[in-house]
């Protein structure tokens, strides 16, 4: 994999700094565990949107369900 550089922008770098001399974590750590964290929300929101989805092109309401039935 080809490495990337990244920038942070002032506020997340002033976080990222205070947060570490808080938690007594280095930025490496921090920044893994954000990233876990994001991509397992980015994840989820995947899923529900996937069920959202098949949920729209699934339901149909009693009288679109029977309309074709013959009994």
């Amino acid at each position: 994999m080809e490495k990337q550089n990244f920038i942070l922008n002032s506020d997340n770098l002033q976080n990222l700094e205070n947060f570490s001399e808080i938690l007594k974590k280095d930025y490496s750590s921090m920044m893994n565990e954000a990233l876990e964290q994001y991509f397992l929300n980015a994840q989820k929101a995947l899923l529900e949107k996937d069920v959202a989805d098949q949920n729209a092109l699934t339901n149909l309401d009693f009288d679109e369900f029977w309309d074709d039935v013959e009994i």
